[in-house]
């Protein structure tokens, strides 16, 4: 009998190593960085919204689309990344339940989605102001960007929220995992509609925008300066490229930790 309990007790632990594992040097880093990281994403976001709102020269496009992207960021920094650190403390185990695991996931595939959508509103819309300068006036763009960010929502909302209807499931109590649909149908959906749909907008429109700009230099072939305007709009995206790349590097970071901790 000592034996047969000895066997379940090892076998327990075996299976469910991953969540009483001890904690090592490389992991307090790891989660160390990691909540560093979180605290970056959300107050580098929140200190552009500010910016965006103090700043008057600042209350037009495409600044109501960087806004409309920071917005996404923070709720990432505030929603998710603190949930992925308890995801990722408990073995990759979900001890929180069934409605908080779909809070989690819904947020997640909407702020992400969100984020990648806005970073291709911009891209349109900046394609537009330089190739259709004389047609694009600045009560169309207004009129245009509030159009593409009710639109980037919308579909974000129709891709997270679409689990919640019985596409697929979420949450599993026997496994304690929680992890976003595995449903075929809603992988190719949300696959196409979060990352490849957007990737070919924004491939399409950056090449058509290097060509118009390669035009307009071997036409005039002087030199030019950027008006003050125009690199702040440069300077402010360049900082939500930033501030992308820091929630881009969390879930990099997460990964590369699972695969240490799982191996």
């Amino acid at each position: 009998m000592a034996d047969v309990s000895q066997n379940s007790s090892f076998n327990q632990s075996s299976e469910y190593g991953n969540v009483y594992r001890p904690q090592t040097v490389f992991s307090v880093l790891t989660f160390t960085l990691l909540a560093m990281l979180v605290v970056a994403t959300f107050f580098w976001n929140m200190l552009v919204l500010v910016t965006i709102l103090r700043v008057r020269t600042f209350h037009r496009v495409p600044h109501n689309l960087v806004a409309s992207m920071a917005i996404s960021d923070v709720m990432v920094a505030a929603l998710v990344m603190p949930l992925s650190l308890v995801h990722e403390l408990n073995g990759r185990r979900w001890k929180l339940g069934r409605v908080l695991c779909q809070v989690w996931i819904s947020f997640d595939v909407l702020c992400c989605t969100a984020s990648i959508w806005n970073v291709t509103a911009i891209a349109l819309d900046r394609y537009w102001s330089i190739t259709r300068h004389l047609e694009y006036t600045l009560k169309t763009r207004k009129k245009i960007s509030n159009v593409m960010i009710g639109l980037t929502w919308l579909l974000s909302s129709v891709i997270s929220l679409s689990p919640l209807f019985g596409w697929g499931e979420t949450y599993s109590e026997e496994d304690m995992e929680c992890q976003v649909s595995q449903e075929p149908s809603y992988t190719i959906f949300s696959t196409f509609g979060a990352f490849y749909l957007p990737l070919c907008v924004v491939l399409f429109v950056y090449w058509k925008i290097y060509k118009a700009a390669k035009f307009r230099i071997g036409s005039k072939r002087t030199n030019t300066i950027i008006p003050v305007a125009e690199a702040g709009e440069v300077q402010m995206i360049c900082c939500f490229f930033f501030s992308n790349f820091l929630g881009w590097h969390f879930n990099a970071v997460l990964n590369i930790y699972g695969l240490k901790a799982y191996a």
